[in-house]
Parts: C-alpha cells; structure tokens; sequence
C-alpha cells in the first residue's frame, strides 16, 4: 500500500460541462460514478460511490445535489478496503467513499458546495444483445419494473420500455450478464424471470434538433421506439438494414451508439 502511494499519480483535474474542476480548489465538489444495491441482504442498502474531485470533505456536510438542486446530508459516509467497511470522517480530492441513500443518488450525479456542475465522461454505451424479459408470475410483472430501473441505474443493464406494447426490453454487453440478471432479480426482488429472443437487433439514442423533422420521424417509427430508464428516447432496429434506412431516409435524425450521462 505504501509503494501504491508513492508511485500513483495525484488527483487529477475533472473535466465539467461548465469548466474544469482542479483538485486544489477550497470548495467540495464530486461525482456518482457507481451505484451498487444489496451489499448487505440482511439490510437491502443501496451504495452511491462518490468520487472526491476537490475540496475537503467532512462528515455530516450538506452538498447540493446539481440535478434536483436539494441539499443532500451526508452522515454516514463510508470507506472499503476489501469486504471492509468504515465510517469516514473526511476525505480529500482522489478519494472514494459510500453514501447509503435510498434511490436519491445515480451515476452521473455531481455534487457541490452550491455551483451548478456537470461532471462530463461517464458515458452509457449501445448493448451488444437484446431479450425481451417476463416474470414468471403475472402478478408479479409491476415490481419486474421496479426491479429492471434499479439494475439500470446502477448500471447493470440498459433497460427499454417500448412506447407501444408492455414487455420490458433488456440489453447486455455479454450473454452472462442475462444469467446474472436473474440471478438477481429472483434473489434479491423475489421475481423468478424468463429472458426471451426479441424481434431487435441494436438500440441507438436518438436526437435531432429539427422538430418537424423530428416529430415526423416519431410519427413513422413508433413501433420501434422505447425510452431509457432516464426517460431518454431510444431507436430499436431490427437488423443492420432497417438501421441504415432510417439514416437514409432521416438524414437528420442522429443515431447514437453512446451517451453522455451529464445530469
């Protein structure tokens, strides 16, 4: 550890939409980059890991919280060295500590001492695969919901609810992660699931500064189109063909494979 402290660069400046934050500036300012949920089943918490970009940070301060604009206390903050865990006292530019929050906190999220922030290179990337997901027991199909926007904010997943029609879509990066995923939900939600093939090939954000153009493209293409679980726009393609003729006949229409998650 010691050899770790001498060798490893110093913090570094953080990039922000509005200017760059340097890490010896007296003001406290950091980013949620990680959200990790039942780290203790006994207790169902819910961790934000927080990044320290400046400032000295003290426990028990109030931070803003940029994307709500609401004071958030922070009381119990915490430091883990393996399956370790501590109360933090304070902590300093460089630094990651846990916040135990219920649902408040997701990645993207800066915090400061009152200046209005955002964080920038924390992207949220296009998935590899897609299935369609159900819950075993129909009755149980609401909390599914409940269940698949908490995976997706802790960046487990990209979760899609397509506007027309009710099944929930999931997208992946690996086939595992489907088994891991049910895994999950059956242990931790109480919801047994089946993952499904679905008609999809890929799933692109969508953006266009046109309105009319815009709107005409929504027109034509619901059937093929979900939002995200921060409510964002998302293109569901049926195969490399049908992606590249919107592009053709919507040349207007952006087509992102990632997005910044700046909130």
């Amino acid at each position: 550890m010691e050899g770790l402290h001498k060798i490893a660069p110093s913090p570094r400046p953080q990039p922000t939409a509005e200017r760059i934050i340097q890490p010896h500036e007296g003001k406290v300012t950091g980013f949620i980059f990680k959200i990790q949920a039942n780290m203790d089943p006994k207790h169902r918490d819910r961790i934000a890991f927080m990044r320290i970009c400046s400032g000295h940070f003290k426990r028990g301060m109030t931070l803003a919280q940029v994307r709500t604009g609401k004071g958030i206390k922070i009381p119990t903050p915490v430091m883990f060295l393996a399956q370790e865990r501590e109360l933090a006292e304070d902590a300093f530019p460089g630094d990651i500590i846990g916040i135990p929050n219920h649902g408040q906190l997701r990645i993207g999220d800066t915090l400061t001492e009152g200046e209005k922030l955002h964080v920038t290179g924390i992207p949220s990337f296009a998935p590899e695969l897609l299935k369609s997901v159900r819950a075993l027991d129909p009755l149980k199909s609401k909390h599914l919901g409940a269940a698949l926007q908490q995976i997706a904010e802790e960046g487990g997943a990209s979760v899609f609810k397509p506007i027309i029609g009710s099944e929930w879509i999931v997208g992946v990066v690996g086939t595992l992660q489907f088994e891991v995923m049910a895994d999950r939900i059956k242990n931790e939600f109480n919801i047994p699931v089946m993952f499904e093939p679905t008609q999809y090939y890929t799933a692109r954000w969508v953006s266009c500064d046109n309105k009319d153009i815009f709107e005409k493209f929504r027109n034509s293409s619901q059937m093929n189109l979900a939002e995200d679980h921060d409510g964002e726009l998302v293109f569901l393609a049926r195969n490399a063909w049908h992606l590249g003729k919107i592009a053709e006949d919507f040349p207007d229409i952006v087509l992102k494979k990632t997005r910044e998650q700046i909130i």
